[in-house]
């Protein structure tokens, strides 16, 4: 089976930076997938301190990525990047399974 997320090599550096600075008994951040948004979906991204049984672990580049077993189907070949622009930073998610994203980016649908 293929990866489900690929990291880039800035993702993989800003997990490894935010890491650093979690708390100790943090495993590595885990992302997922809720409702809302006004496309319907949005990404969350947040710090993991235990592993389910049914997360897929990803390690690469260094850093674990854990994710959440509901959101697999959304995230199928996914490319994580992390952008930093002048006014802000912020992971990207690059899925291919999105058919459409609202105009602020924080929010995506899949049909």
């Amino acid at each position: 089976m293929s990866q489900i997320i690929k990291l880039s090599d800035n993702a993989a550096e800003r997990i490894k930076e935010i890491m650093s600075n979690a708390e100790k008994d943090s495993v590595g951040v885990r992302v997922s997938v809720k409702s809302g948004g006004c496309a319907g979906m949005a990404y969350v991204m947040e710090y993991t301190k235990e592993v389910n049984p049914n997360d897929e672990v990803i390690e690469e580049k260094g850093v674990k990525v854990f994710v959440d077993s509901a959101a697999i189907m959304y995230l199928l070949g996914t490319e994580m990047d992390y952008k930093t622009e002048e006014m802000s930073s912020s992971f990207v998610f690059n899925n291919p399974n999105e058919t459409e994203r609202c105009g602020c980016g924080e929010s995506f649908k899949i049909t």
